[in-house]
């Protein structure tokens, strides 16, 4: 009888996928050790202010984006955008996705990467402002799909991901908090469409919208009490 294999620690498991991608873009030209930069990004991703912007978000949206690979024209770019998009990230400040680009833009030509490769993970992580990619924005609709599909979770894993996203704005008092939140919860209702992928269209739309629509319907309430 053979002992069955230990499952891979999540964190070396975030280290192995970082190699494999950035060496997919370096397309075997010789560069530096990509460690050190893994160990960079998973440190901004370890900070202490984070709640729901963690780890396990990043490892959440790169498993999205395996599954909606066929409809990226770059996936390798979509997968090292999801390193960046949330690689800065101070709750009480508004200028995170843009840091987090300027970071891409200085890490990625230091780790071997190409100009064309970096300026479009750049891109990409500046699109998670709006999330709302243009029409054919092939690698943009994966990104901003796989970032947004935490809203079709199961009631229970949407109340989690609701409440720590209030442990990051723990700062802020719970009038000012339920405002933000309705307004940022109005404003994804508003769009025409929350997924962009077919894959996201047909598995995460409906599920993510109830999800919103019920936390918004919540969020009257509390404010109602007060």
């Amino acid at each position: 009888m053979t002992d069955s294999p230990r499952p891979r620690d999540p964190r070396t498991a975030l280290v192995d996928r970082w190699r494999d991608t950035l060496l997919a873009t370096r397309s075997g030209a010789p560069g530096p050790d990509p460690l050190p930069y893994a160990e960079n990004l998973l440190a901004r991703w370890d900070e202490p202010q984070r709640h729901y912007h963690t780890t396990a978000h990043l490892t959440a949206v790169l498993d999205r984006i395996d599954t909606l690979a066929p409809y990226a024209a770059d996936v390798h770019a979509v997968r090292l955008a999801a390193w960046f998009h949330d690689a800065v990230y101070r709750p009480d400040r508004t200028e995170n996705e843009e840091r987090s680009a300027a970071l891409a833009e200085r890490a990625l030509p230091e780790a071997g990467v190409g100009e064309a490769v970096t300026a479009e993970v750049a891109r990409l992580v500046r699109l998670t402002v709006t999330h709302d990619p243009a029409e054919g924005d092939g690698n943009g609709e994966v990104l901003c799909d796989a970032d947004l599909a935490v809203l079709a979770g199961s009631p229970q894993e949407y109340a989690a991901y609701a409440a720590q996203v209030r442990e990051e704005y723990g700062f802020l008092p719970d009038e000012a908090f339920l405002a933000g939140r309705a307004a940022m919860l109005r404003q994804l209702l508003a769009l025409p469409r929350l997924f962009r992928t077919p894959h996201g269209a047909a598995e995460w739309e409906a599920r993510a919208r109830h999800n919103l629509a019920t936390e918004l319907e919540l969020l009257g309430s509390s404010s109602d009490l007060r």
